[in-house]
């Protein structure tokens, strides 16, 4: 043999002896890291064909380069085949809605620079846009003869005139004017400084016309979450549809009091069909058009109040409470395709659930472990239902974010039709998930929670422990895929979350058992659930860690201002001072008659209940080192909160850091970077003030 075959083979022998350990290490998962927030994907929104043939699916995605994140419309059969991409690019492609005679879909997207309507022919992939709105369109709705589709839109108006100002000479570039504000709530989480005006309901054919005002009135009619129910439903004939909205002449002071009313497409007159103090949302009416169920409750102005089923004739007449014996919030009422009850979403114990109550008798529970998301929240829970009984849903695991399933109402069971991350799954390793019950020293009451594990668990070990938070503080955890959660234990952390006392899913009680006292026994709910998880024997009780978010940052402040136990502490966009909360947060002037008895202004007992429940009423008996957060578009917990607490801790010399986060809004998502961001800082402050050393 030739020498230099011979080197060849030797060369290659020992390229293929270097490649095999690579090899093999590729094939071992690793952990969820925070730059996953790039490669997980979530499902919304399923809409099945009405032959129950096909289902339409939102597909949401961060793109790397843009650090931005879209969404593209999917399509899969009933049966699992077939999964393919309706639309594609960065986009954001949103509210997939089939015809009746499902020939086509319409969507709204963004595509081409501002957001629109679109209609898509199914048998030839033809795509054309049907709007040219000044503002975007919402909650877009099929007429049953698939003529029309009815929509939400704001109809801009000029602002209140101050001033008869000159205008700059010709050249001349002169500052931004003043904007004028005369609205209580003129701003909103997300959204943004709100446009002079009011959200309307228009149709536009579906041959793609100019649309026509329906609406009317200085009320909003849906959209950002200014209005009432955000939801059209068709009467059988096309002629007429029914919606929820706040039209009281004092709606902006009583923004709960919405009424179910229907609109007469061709004139545009209306008849209200409730009358009663409280919401009346989500109305939809019957198949065969004689009855509407809808949501509500009455108004008792307490923080937390269970929405119940209704049905009453479409006139409006007759209107009962149906599944009674639920005490629990029901959310998005379907109709039985035989009209003989109706199905619905609600979370009970941390799991979100598709239940049915029939017009007489109980409630049967048919899925559960619904929605799609990267939070142990839940969200993104959906059901839609084909004429003949099939439907499609969004369900989840503690291992997985969420996938569309599909059943019959007959059938027993679901079958997944996606697996949107079963890739970037298959290639990491995620933490066990156990559930925990125990009881609050307070009075004895039996609590829910879990426990993340790290993902390789050695019970021998003692690991840090960090107790996260739930907000709201009307919300629930359960159990849920959390990406936030999975990044915090593949670092080495033992992590805890629950649902003290004020959460949903347990009743009204449970629910009230913090109205016009939040934050305050939820302290020994949280404190002896973190006892009972040191008891089990693998955590270290001297490297304790708190953190959460909203309603969690406020009682992470209210832990700390309690006890010395925790080594440090991240506090994400608070509310500090509850005074100076209700005046400056999108929903603050809504929120003192409901968490409180009343402005604080009104008498010196309403003053001394904010200030007992202010955060700064504690602040001096805190020692543990704390972190704030906040994006600085917040206007949910506007970042002058968490400057609040910040100033009066480094006035204690506390050793505490600010974190801004620029162009973020409540939540610190917006930008999937920042997203990234805000749990290397906390894991890394945490990381930072463990005692001893510990490897990562």
């Amino acid at each position: 043999m030739p020498t230099n075959s011979f080197r060849k083979i030797r060369t290659a022998s020992l390229l293929m002896a270097l490649a095999l350990p690579f090899a093999a290490l590729a094939d071992v998962p690793k952990h969820i890291s925070p730059s996953d927030v790039f490669e997980l994907r979530t499902v919304a929104d399923p809409q099945i064909s009405p032959d129950g043939k096909q289902v339409a699916y939102i597909v949401n995605f961060a793109d790397i380069r843009t650090d931005t994140r879209f969404s593209n419309l999917w399509l899969v059969n009933f049966d699992g085949t077939g999964n393919r991409p309706i639309t594609s690019g960065n986009y954001h492609d949103t509210t997939p809605r089939w015809s009746p005679d499902g020939s086509r879909l319409a969507f709204i997207s963004d595509r081409d620079g501002s957001t629109q309507i679109y209609q898509r022919w199914m048998d030839s992939g033809q795509t054309a846009r049907m709007t040219n709105l000044p503002d975007a369109p919402s909650g877009i709705t099929w007429s049953p003869d698939g003529h029309s589709l009815a929509f939400f839109s704001l109809v801009e108006e000029a602002p209140r005139k101050l001033g008869n100002l000159p205008s700059p000479p010709a050249g001349a570039k002169w500052a931004d004017r003043a904007k004028v504000i005369d609205k209580l709530i003129y701003r909103f989480d997300q959204v943004g400084y709100l446009k002079p005006g009011y959200s309307q309901v228009f149709v536009v054919s579906s041959e793609g016309r100019t649309p026509r005002q329906i609406s009317t009135g200085k009320f909003n009619h849906g959209g950002a979450g200014l209005g009432g129910g955000a939801a059209i439903s068709w009467a059988p004939d096309s002629k007429s549809f029914v919606l929820s909205a706040n039209r009281n002449q004092d709606s902006e002071y009583d923004p709960l009091n919405t009424d179910v009313h229907e609109f007469s497409v061709a004139d545009g007159t209306m008849k209200t069909l409730t009358s009663r103090k409280g919401p009346d949302n989500a109305p939809i009416i019957s198949p065969d058009g004689t009855r509407i169920a809808y949501l509500g409750f009455d108004d008792r102005h307490q923080g937390y109040q269970v929405t119940h089923l209704y049905v009453m004739f479409r006139d409006g007449s007759n209107s009962r409470q149906i599944a009674q014996e639920l005490d629990r919030d029901v959310t998005s009422p379907h109709w039985a395709p035989d009209g003989r009850g109706v199905y619905f979403l609600y979370a009970d114990q941390g799991d979100t659930k598709l239940g049915y109550a029939p017009l007489d008798g109980k409630v049967r529970t048919i899925a559960a472990h619904m929605g799609s998301g990267l939070s142990s929240y839940g969200g993104g829970d959906a059901i839609s239902i084909a004429k003949n009984g099939r439907f499609a849903i969004t369900f989840n695991s503690t291992a997985d974010p969420g996938d569309v399933g599909v059943g019959t109402l007959e059938g027993a069971g679901l079958t997944k039709v996606t697996r949107v991350n079963q890739d970037l799954l298959a290639q990491r390793r995620v933490g066990a998930v156990e559930e925990i019950w125990w009881e609050s020293s307070k009075d004895k009451r039996k609590l829910q929670g879990w426990i993340i594990k790290p993902p390789d668990f050695n019970p021998a070990k003692k690991y840090p422990l960090i107790l996260e938070i739930h907000g709201g503080p009307f919300a629930n955890y359960g159990d849920r895929f959390d990406f936030e959660k999975q990044v915090f234990a593949a670092r080495g952390y033992v992590v805890f979350y629950s649902n003290p006392r004020g959460s949903t899913s347990y009743g009204g009680e449970f629910g009230n058992l913090i109205h016009l006292s939040y934050p305050g026994d939820d302290f020994f709910d949280l404190n002896s659930g973190v006892d009972a998880v040191i008891a089990k024997g693998y955590v270290d009780p001297s490297n304790l860690f708190v953190t959460g978010g909203s309603g969690g940052g406020v009682l992470t402040c209210w832990m700390v201002g309690n006890t010395t136990r925790f080594k440090a502490a991240a506090s994400l966009y608070p509310v500090i001072n509850w005074y100076s909360w209700i005046g400056t947060a999108d929903i603050g002037p809504r929120m003192s008659k409901y968490w409180f008895a009343g402005a604080p202004w009104d008498n010196a007992e309403n003053l001394a209940n904010y200030e007992k429940r202010s955060l700064l009423s504690v602040v001096n008996k805190v020692t543990t080192p704390t972190m704030v957060m906040t994006g600085e578009e917040d206007y949910r917990t506007p970042i002058s909160e968490a400057e609040q607490y910040y100033a009066a801790l480094k006035m204690n010399k506390i050793d505490a850091v600010l974190v801004r986060i620029p162009g973020e809004p409540h939540g610190l998502s917006r930008r999937p970077s920042h997203h990234l961001a805000k749990v290397s800082y906390i894991f890394d402050w945490f990381d930072q003030h463990h005692v001893g050393d510990r490897a990562h």
